[in-house]
């Protein structure tokens, strides 16, 4: 007899704007779900129907309103992307209308019959916001392998060539929205700092005129250092190679939950640096490198780029971290979490 599957409905519009992580973290969880517990769980994806458990990974007012009818069915979940605070440095909105909008996140999430985050150092944030602890999980981000690989040095070769870049320079990869939480401005003075390096930032404003500090980001962009080339919003089918032909990857945020980014890079065997703040050393352990200034970020990639013992250890460290956050222990943690709380549904 066959053992009736439970139904998911992922709600999403994550996807409608190009260069968001939490576009790639939709699919990715879409995809690994989908795939890896299919004999459990039927999955569909923004379809108009109350389901068993409707998982709503962004908080479009459309969804907002739909909340009490999904109640009616089944369990709600809300993916938790980010937070009022995450979001300053991001987008820069007039004083009433952020108040509004800030509010609206957190009640949005209380909302919520349970919450998902991607880095367990929110829980306790969004516990400070009022949302009961024991509603709220979390689960890491996932890529997959057979999206984001290593190439080898030919391939590397051929497409350094493709994208204009040079053979013979050690090239420095940033990714991300072009924003001033992201340190676009600290990632510029270093690279200004070292002109026998070569720096790409893969990115753009996503979110037009309305970014924090659009302005003054985009003048620094048209007089950056010779050294540098930005990319632009980089289609996610293209960024395995973009990983690829470069040889660090640096993410000089003063704010993140768990950038997509850092995964795929670590996937493709890049050595990872990151600003020294709080948010990472649960996540990530001992497989990043880190600093806390400009002078430090250059003291690294200084040694990354002319130390091949120092260089390999870093990428075994990122290596590590990759395995760590396999398909099987992330679905695992779905799949656990999916059926407990869907079984609670059902007392």
């Amino acid at each position: 007899m066959a053992i009736m599957r439970k139904q998911i409905n992922m709600l999403s519009s994550a996807d409608k704007v190009k260069g968001q992580g939490v576009g790639s973290a939709y699919i990715e969880q879409v995809s690994l779900v989908r795939e890896g517990l299919k004999d459990e769980f039927e999955v569909m994806v923004n379809q108009f129907k109350l389901t068993d458990i409707i998982h709503y990974h962004t908080i479009d007012l459309k969804y907002y309103l739909s909340i009490p009818f999904a109640r009616m069915k089944g369990v709600t979940i809300g993916y938790v992307h980010f937070l009022p605070e995450t979001i300053e440095g991001s987008i820069k909105l007039p004083g009433i209308l952020k108040t509004i909008f800030y509010k609206y996140i957190v009640n949005f999430y209380k909302q919520m019959d349970y919450l998902v985050t991607v880095n367990p150092y929110f829980i306790d944030k969004l516990v400070d916001l009022g949302i009961n602890k024991e509603q709220i999980y979390y689960i890491p981000n996932f890529v997959s392998k057979k999206q984001f690989y290593p190439f080898n040095q030919k391939i590397i070769s051929e497409s350094r060539t493709h994208w204009n870049l040079p053979q013979d320079k050690f090239i420095v990869l940033g990714v991300g929205q072009v924003q001033t939480r992201k340190g676009v401005l600290d990632f510029l003075e270093i690279a200004k700092q070292m002109p026998d390096l070569h720096f790409i930032w893969a990115g753009g404003f996503s979110f037009g005129q309305i970014t924090d500090g659009y302005n003054q980001l985009k003048e620094a962009m048209e007089n950056s250092p010779a050294n540098v080339e930005f990319l632009g919003i980089v289609d996610r089918d293209k960024m395995n190679e973009i990983y690829n032909i470069a040889d660090v990857l640096f993410m000089p945020s003063y704010n993140e939950l768990f950038p997509m980014a850092i995964l795929e890079a670590m996937n493709c065997q890049k050595p990872i640096l990151l600003r020294d703040i709080s948010i990472y050393e649960e996540i990530l352990k001992d497989y990043y490198l880190k600093g806390s200034n400009n002078q430090e970020f250059q003291t690294v990639l200084r040694k990354l780029s002319a130390d091949s013992g120092y260089y390999n250890h870093a990428q075994e460290s990122a290596n590590r971290g990759s395995e760590f956050y396999s398909k099987e222990n992330v679905l695992h943690l779905w799949k656990e979490f999916y059926t407990k709380v869907s079984e609670k549904d059902a007392v």
